[in-house]
This record gives structure tokens, sequence and C-alpha cells, in this order.
């Protein structure tokens, strides 16, 4: 048996997409965006083929695919985005996908903030935020020796 790490990247509106405080996207505005937009459609589920050739198949009523994704259907590749707790969520998405998530987001007055909270902008790459940095303090994080 094979397990993959996966790793969720959230539209929200919220200071940190884990928060259970703030302001959440309602299920009602998710499946609304959808159907404003052309390029996905609400199926209400999900479907995959595993490397073994089990097919997993998950029922949600907010479960939508980007029609428009260039990997569509390629090797069984879907852009599969759902809402989860005042939030929209996908599993494991390209640059493309969080391309199309920032666009999603803009749409909802939200933003696109990964499992570490980081944030990610309309190119689909992570923000680099320098915070400021206080007097006689490092002007370098921690992790970064160079």
């Amino acid at each position: 048996m094979r397990f993959d790490m996966s790793y969720n990247i959230y539209i929200t509106r919220r200071e940190d997409w884990f928060s259970e405080d703030g302001p959440e996207i309602s299920l009602q505005e998710w499946i609304d965006l959808v159907h404003a937009d052309k390029e996905m459609r609400l199926d209400g589920y999900a479907e995959a083929t595993t490397t073994e050739g089990d097919v997993l198949h998950v029922n949600d009523q907010s479960m939508a695919v980007w029609l428009e994704y260039s990997q569509h259907g390629v090797g069984g590749n879907m852009a599969w985005i759902w809402h989860h707790r005042g939030n929209i969520v996908a599993k494991n998405p390209d640059e493309e996908i969080r391309r199309k998530m920032w666009r999603l987001a803009q749409a909802v007055s939200a933003k696109v903030q990964g499992e570490e909270s980081e944030l990610y902008g309309a190119d689909g790459q992570m923000l680099l935020e320098e915070a400021p940095v206080a007097k006689g303090a490092r002007s370098k994080p921690w992790w970064r020796v160079w």
C-alpha cells in the first residue's frame, strides 16, 4: 500500500484558513460562483483511479471541476475544487490551478492561502512578504543562511 502526502490550498476570507473565527464563504456563495463561471461545473462528486486501479469516489454537493484546466482528463487529472468549513479547497493544486483559485478568490473578496498560512498571488506563485525589521534585529529569516 502506498500513501501519498497531500497539501491543500484554500480560498479564505479568514486571517488563517484554519481559524474558527472570521468571515466564511457560504456553501450557497460557492455554488453561485461555480454556476456563474463558464469554466466550472458543479458535479457533486469526484472520482479518481489509483495507480493500483482502485476507483475512489467522493460524494460532496459542493464538488466542482475546472473544465478549462490544461491537464483536464490527461492521465486521469482533474482540477477538483470544493467547499469545506467556510473555505474553498483544492488538493495538491499546481501553479495553473492556483492561478484559477486566485481568480475565484477575487470574485468573493478572499485570498489564496496554503496549509502553512503562506499566500499565493495572481501568477500562482507564493507571495514573498518581507516583514518590517526592528532596529537591531536580523535582516534575514532564521532559516535563510546565505
